[in-house]
């Protein structure tokens, strides 16, 4: 529990989002969090536009500077809600990544993450934010290579094909997402007419989010 309780000190909060945060996968307000952490989950920054402050009565006047330790459990803490994981999902694929023996163990991290079928289908542009992608594969909308998969972990391969089944193909989650994107990231491909891409080749760091110092996190795992 020291975890926890450093946490909620970090940021001065005695409420239960702290306690979503830490413990699954939080399904709440994707705004709190956002205002919470300094980031945009949505990635449309709106939520930071009014109020770049955490939320709560407390939150505009909690400018207290952060320890080592908070600086790296923060930073836990906002790429894990990034990409929407569940802290024993989190800390599993970051000990994966730490047995891949070329490259550097925060470098491999990030492959894994973007790895994760709700991720690919988040940036093939098929829905506009990870949580609702991941809710596309749960409900068995999405197929690789031409056979359904529900499970939003599932580790794509470079070269395979992801795709909408037929009946999927005219939800409107998807058109909305499809008309809202502006652009997709160099390692993936995407047919317009067939409603379907895939991983091309393994991202490249410097392609992936900015917002995140993964070499923090990896000293936060080493302290442990």
């Amino acid at each position: 529990m020291h975890e926890y309780k450093v946490y909620i000190g970090l940021f001065y909060s005695k409420n239960k989002l702290l306690e979503d945060l830490f413990m699954s996968r939080y399904t709440g307000s994707s705004w709190k969090v956002s205002r919470r952490l300094g980031i945009s989950l949505s990635g449309t920054g709106k939520e930071l536009a009014r109020r770049p402050y955490a939320p709560g009565e407390h939150g505009q006047n909690n400018r207290r500077k952060l320890s080592e330790y908070g600086l790296q459990l923060r930073e836990k803490q906002k790429l894990r809600m990034i990409y929407g994981l569940s802290e024993r999902q989190f800390s599993n694929l970051f000990q994966k990544a730490g047995k891949i023996r070329e490259g550097r163990h925060g470098d491999n991290f990030m492959v894994l993450l973007e790895r994760r079928l709700d991720n690919v289908v988040y940036r093939l542009g098929l829905a506009t934010t990870r949580r609702q992608a991941r809710q596309l594969v749960n409900h068995g909308h999405i197929t690789v290579d031409g056979k359904r998969v529900d499970i939003p972990s599932y580790e794509v391969k470079v070269g395979q094909v992801i795709s909408l089944r037929e009946k999927s193909k005219n939800l409107q989650i998807v058109k909305d997402a499809l008309e809202a994107i502006v652009g997709r990231p160099q390692f993936v491909s995407f047919d317009e007419d067939k409603l379907e891409g895939s991983l091309v080749r393994l991202p490249e760091r410097e392609e992936l989010e900015g917002e995140v110092d993964e070499a923090l996190i990896v000293e936060y795992y080493n302290k442990l």
